[in-house]
């Protein structure tokens, strides 16, 4: 996401730290660039002149002026004012008020209510919450289905709807029975229609007055652009919507809609959807938003994301084998375990500071790798994955037969390990000394 914006915006950046001092005439042709970058990423174009106004006027202010690091302090403008167009900070859901607290999912169908609503459910349930699924599209078929399933597959409990009851009393039951069974959260799925209409806004409006739910989510398609924007200006006129979740924002390489969303509606953008899996969805932060657009990494969230893979105690452990050199291959294939549980690999190195973007496009990271490596290790005895060096051709014929791979994964694999180790070996050594010697920078 932000992909084009992002290639556009590193030349001009570049450009303006090469410049030992700034004038209005280096500033202006930036601005210009940025202005461009910022219509062509399809932001809605008065945001567009309002920030590129905000960014001119700060530029050539005293702050960029006398700065001894004028380049510097544009970029930092910049990011400044990107953050405060996406709506400066966080904005997380308000779940307070007596449980079960009401959460509505609106929004078109097609626009992923239904699985942003299991999702939702499994973030939730992570941070120690009891949510409830309740379907209420009763019009689409297999829709109820659809929102059991995923219960099912994410253990979430969910209401037993049926397509012959009315939208307000499945969320009235679902109410009772979540009051009764002690779940704090109801998620409601409601339903969608191919194009607004006024029959969907009016079915809606009666949920509404029906529950009066803590929120009211919009869930819109990030692919849409600024038809998403001006979806969201719709219903929140018509239901006073508390925020938004826009989903496929992997797919979606400009982000138009996503900087524009609380410019223009004045509500903010609190999840983002980046792609299929269950766990596809995260909160969205204005600030490491405007960092990752502008290159400068998000390592808050890369942190936040190593947090939930990595078992503390387990981490403790490593490091005390790490110290004595005890670290085997079974080890080995535990920390590959945790890196996928992180994500995608590209995705990760691009949440890392100084990450060349234009090396991460033409790198293709196969995740499958790590799926590989796993396997071929499996495949191992207990014996081997202790003492590597016993593998030797046979033992590698075997472990390749036995996991579907090669013997030249095998050897791939060994050698990774080896090397390592041997780092490992000369940083218990050599101490920071020896680290900073290994670091390529």
């Amino acid at each position: 996401m932000f992909d084009s914006l992002s290639d556009k915006l590193d030349p001009v950046f570049k450009k303006l730290k090469g410049h030992g001092t700034l004038n209005e005439k280096n500033i202006e042709e930036g601005l210009k660039e940025v202005r461009m970058a910022l219509l062509e990423a399809d932001v809605n174009f008065r945001v567009t002149k309002t920030v590129v106004a905000d960014i001119r006027k700060r530029a050539l202010g005293r702050e960029v002026m006398s700065s001894l690091t004028p380049g510097q302090q544009v970029i930092k403008i910049v990011n400044e004012e990107f953050t405060r167009m996406m709506g400066s900070d966080h904005e997380g859901l308000n779940l307070s008020g007596k449980p079960p607290v009401p959460v509505m999912l609106v929004g078109l169908q097609g626009s992923g209510k239904t699985t942003t609503a299991g999702k939702l459910g499994r973030l939730l349930a992570g941070e120690g919450k009891k949510p409830f699924l309740v379907p209420v599209d009763v019009y689409r078929p297999a829709a109820i289905d659809q929102l059991k399933k995923l219960g099912r597959q994410l253990d979430l409990p969910f209401f037993d709807a049926t397509p012959d009851m009315d939208p307000v009393e499945i969320c009235r039951s679902a109410r009772k029975e979540a009051a009764e069974k002690g779940y704090d959260t109801l998620l409601i799925d409601t339903a969608g229609r191919l194009h607004l209409n006024e029959e969907l806004m009016e079915e809606l409006e009666g949920i509404k007055s029906g529950i009066t739910p803590a929120e009211i989510l919009l869930v819109a398609d990030a692919m849409t652009g600024q038809d998403a924007v001006n979806m969201a200006s719709e219903f929140d006129r018509r239901l006073d919507i508390s925020g938004v979740v826009l989903t496929k924002m992997d797919g979606d390489a400009r982000g138009g809609a996503a900087l524009s969303i609380k410019a223009v509606t004045g509500k903010p953008l609190k999840y983002i959807g980046v792609g299929e899996k269950a766990g596809a969805i995260e909160p969205f932060y204005p600030d490491r938003m405007a960092s990752r657009i502008l290159g400068m990494g998000d390592t808050l969230s890369f942190i936040e994301k190593a947090q939930e893979a990595v078992d503390h105690k387990e981490a403790e452990q490593l490091e005390k084998k790490l110290k004595k050199n005890e670290f085997t291959l079974e080890d080995f294939r535990d920390q590959m375990r945790s890196v996928r549980k992180m994500g995608s690999i590209k995705d990760l190195m691009g949440m890392l500071p100084g990450v060349n973007k234009k090396q991460l496009k033409g790198l293709n990271v196969d995740d499958k790798e790590l799926v590989k490596i796993e396997a071929i290790v499996n495949s191992m005895t207990p014996y081997e994955r202790r003492k590597h060096e016993v593998i030797k051709a046979g033992r590698k014929r075997r472990i390749a037969k036995g996991s579907g791979t090669t013997v030249q994964d095998v050897n791939k694999l060994l050698k990774s390990y080896t090397q390592t180790m041997k780092m490992v070996k000369k940083f218990n050594k050599g101490g920071m000394k020896s680290l900073q010697n290994m670091l390529p920078f």
